[in-house]
Order: C-alpha cells, then sequence, then structure tokens
C-alpha cells in the first residue's frame, strides 16, 4: 500500500514497543519469525527493538521510536497497535480500531482513496 500511494500519502511507522516480549506474553508468529525481544529498558534497545521489527517485516517507509515515556502512545491510544491517516488539514480522517483485530488495512487504503478523491 505503501508503495501504491507513495505519490500521495507520506507513510511512517511510530515504533511504540514490542508487543510480545520474550518476558511477557509471547506468540507462536514472533518465534517463527525470529523476533524474540525483551522489553526495551532503555531508548537504545528501543531503537534496537525497531530495527529488528523494520528488517523483519520488510518495511519500506520512514519509522520513528517512540520515547520512554510513550507519549505518542498515549496521545494516539496505540497500544497494540493501530492505522491511521492524519489529512492534509492536520486532523485524523480516519483511525483503526485497535490491533491485531481492528489492523484493517482495506479499510485505511478506503480511507487514503476518499482523500485523494477530495
Amino acid at each position: 500500500m505503501a508503495k501504491r500511494y507513495e505519490k500521495d500519502v507520506a507513510f511512517l511507522l511510530v515504533y511504540i514497543r514490542e508487543a510480545h516480549p520474550i518476558d511477557g506474553r509471547q506468540v507462536a508468529q514472533n518465534v517463527r519469525q525470529g523476533a524474540l525481544l525483551p522489553t526495551a529498558r532503555t531508548l537504545d534497545q528501543k531503537e534496537e527493538h525497531a530495527d529488528v521489527c523494520i528488517r523483519k517485516l520488510d518495511i519500506r517507509f520512514p519509522t520513528v521510536v517512540d520515547r520512554m515515556d510513550n507519549k505518542v502512545e498515549l496521545a494516539y491510544a496505540g497500544w497494540p497497535d493501530r492505522l491511521y491517516l492524519i489529512g492534509q488539514d492536520g486532523r485524523v480522517a480516519y483511525k483503526s480500531r485497535p490491533g491485531p483485530a481492528g489492523f484493517l488495512p482495506q479499510e485505511l487504503e478506503a480511507a487514503i482513496r476518499k482523500a485523494i478523491a477530495r
């Protein structure tokens, strides 16, 4: 999707924290993907975890890392994951339900198409 709309939308991943750290609730998918990370205790660790995420998920657009105070996560209710579209006016044009069940890329794509059509 990022490739398809790269001329119209600036995609950005905000890494907030590891959803399934090895010292927390681990899932089989992380084991299969080799993404076995502990809870980050420092910003450097969090940045390293984001790098692993980018590589393992083959993310090809810019990524930033939320600070240890989780200010972005708290402001956008980002846990465990969400999709947002910010309009040209700087306001939220689309906000998904919480993931993983609410993480529906097709809904985001519909919102992007609607925004582009305006």
